[in-house]
């Protein structure tokens, strides 16, 4: 392992040295890409610094230990091995977590889409908690959170919203959110007081550069429409809509969150492809793997990853099997004791696979 990050080193230092030269230094684009390889290397060779010089001293500590008569300086020297070789450990252990395969998308924007599934208006209004439960928390990252595209209820949920997250690694914390989210509670419109069950679907997407990802322009049908109606805030505003139809795949993308059509145009284009990326992505991983078909890393996207039940104030997440008691606090977007637990379960077993 020491020895990977060794050769990494050089790599380091050889990205320095060409950073210090002229040519680079006239062209930002290299220079950026330079400057971004070197910040993912830099926590690696300091580490790589930590371990020399604390294996050096292991080393002086443990001469010390075999030479000294006096107890007391033996005691000091004791105590300083059995330190440093927990630091040792510590970095190793560190190091490895730091040499884990990374996820090249965890840095991007996100398009979210969450659709009602079963349960009928219930699950309308249970996309919509979700929508905002996810709108709250980019709020408290300080993300920026623009809506594309709302086919609403009657009842003020939404049969589906499509919306985007711009902030630096917002797909690296919503990626664990793709999959089915169950809801059992009692309707407000339930005499009885009985438990309904619904469900919802999120799909959570990178946003894809054009450097990652070319469309053939002839493969896309454009149709123009107007729209208009009622709704809530950002939702059906506009006076004109887009659909790029993607017609080798039938994949579809309407936007009508704009009142310019080119903006709508815009917005629709960034969804297509990302959907489009995400299909060879995941067309990708079924060939590399069969245990990795999902974002999360397990199982199939649609499946069931979280029950939230209002009477018992209860979200399970199925995943991990990880049971919270504060269903309230969560649908208002503290979501991050959940997401740190299955990012946590996630590198627990990259790390296992590693050493396995």
């Amino acid at each position: 392992m020491w020895e990977r990050i060794q050769a990494m080193r050089a790599r380091f230092e050889e990205i320095e040295a060409q950073m210090a030269t002229p040519e680079v230094a006239r062209n930002p684009a290299r220079l950026r890409e330079l400057a971004r390889e070197r910040s993912q290397l830099e926590p690696l060779i300091s580490m790589l610094a930590e371990y020399r010089k604390a294996t050096d001293d292991l080393e002086q500590a443990r001469e010390v230990l075999a030479e000294a008569d006096d107890e007391e300086f033996r005691a000091m020297a004791q105590s300083e091995v059995e330190t440093l070789s927990a630091q040792i450990e510590r970095l190793g252990e560190d190091a490895r977590r730091a040499l884990l395969p990374k996820d090249p998308n965890d840095e991007r924007n996100v398009i979210i889409e969450i659709r009602a599934g079963t349960g009928g208006d219930e699950a309308g209004l249970w996309a919509g908690d979700l929508y905002r439960a996810y709108s709250r928390y980019a709020d408290a990252q300080r993300w920026k959170t623009s809506v594309i595209s709302a086919n609403t209820t009657p009842t003020g949920g939404f049969k589906e919203i499509v919306f985007q997250v711009n902030g630096k690694g917002a797909f690296s914390r919503f990626k664990y959110e793709s999959g089915v989210h169950r809801v059992q509670r009692v309707p407000a419109t339930e005499a009885q007081g009985r438990i309904h069950t619904s469900t919802a679907t999120v799909a959570v997407l990178p946003e894809v550069e054009d450097m990652d990802f070319t469309i053939d322009p002839s493969e896309i049908r454009m149709d123009r429409f107007h729209s208009g109606g009622a709704g809530g805030q950002n939702v059906n505003k506009v006076e004109s809509g887009i659909r790029l139809t993607h017609e080798p795949t039938g994949i579809a993308v309407t936007c009508t969150d704009e009142r310019s059509q080119l903006k709508n145009r815009v917005k629709a284009m960034s969804v297509l492809k990302a959907r489009l990326y995400d299909l060879e992505m995941r067309r990708q991983e079924e060939e590399r793997s069969e245990e990795r078909r999902s974002q999360v890393g397990r199982g199939q996207r649609a499946e069931k990853i979280r029950t939230y039940n209002f009477p018992e104030n209860r979200v399970t997440d199925h995943r991990i099997g990880l049971t919270l008691h504060n269903l309230a606090t969560v649908l208002e977007g503290e979501l991050d004791q959940l997401i740190d637990s299955v990012a946590t379960d996630e590198e627990a077993r990259l790390l296992e696979e590693q050493t396995g």
